[in-house]
């Protein structure tokens, strides 16, 4: 698909694109070769997101489309039983080069269109992120910030974030069922030397003991 092409598909525009880019730049720091897809409701607000690479040698439109579907499956559900759709895809790539259109661009575009029909969604803006700044491409709103370096300068996150180890001796038992703890069973007795020993006591001679 060509920018002409893209341009004359009167494509939805942004309601604040520099505001849209931020946002997602913050949740995912693209770095060079990065896709964003994100799925946008009627009032222009992210309720869906996702980030991923490509292998270099999957550059074809139809390969881009099926990555596109993927994702916008695993993110959020389809759109395809109502009349007409109420939510947008948005597509930013993050990449080397300069700010002009491409023809990997072109495929994007085709991709994008695609996948967001076979999903029951709208196809919305296509934006990229290169060295000189971010820009939508076909109605040429751009800034300078953020741009494709500038996931160097997002948060770091340390190892000192992890929670602190506890000692093996301060750990608490494991939680699971106790023991029950039987009580002592009585040594069985076979009924011939009950009888025996009934009949001693019976042989035993009373003591008689005379009342003082």
């Amino acid at each position: 698909m060509t920018l002409q092409e893209w341009v004359a598909l009167d494509v939805p525009l942004l309601r604040a694109p520099r505001e849209f880019v931020t946002e997602l730049h913050q949740r995912h720091l693209p770095q060079p070769g990065t896709t964003v897809v994100a799925v946008l409701d009627p009032e222009h607000r992210v309720v869906a997101s996702a980030s991923f690479g490509t292998r270099p040698q999957f550059s074809d439109g139809w390969d881009h489309r099926n990555t596109l579907l993927g994702q916008l499956r695993r993110i959020t559900p389809h759109d395809l039983k109502r009349p007409v759709p109420s939510r947008t895809a948005v597509l930013l790539r993050c990449r080397d080069g300069g700010p002009g259109w491409t023809e990997q661009d072109g495929a994007w575009m085709w991709a994008l269109r695609a996948a967001a029909e076979l999903h029951g969604l709208r196809y919305g803006s296509y934006l990229t992120l290169t060295p000189v700044g971010w820009q939508s491409l076909g109605d040429g709103r751009r800034g300078r910030n953020p741009h494709s370096g500038s996931w160097a300068s997002g948060p770091v996150r340390a190892v000192t974030e992890l929670p602190p180890r506890v000692p093996a001796d301060t750990r608490p038992e494991p939680v699971g069922p106790q023991a029950v703890e039987q009580s002592p069973i009585a040594p069985v007795t076979s009924l011939s030397a009950v009888r025996a020993l009934e009949n001693t006591r019976e042989s035993r001679p009373a003591r008689r003991t005379a009342a003082r």
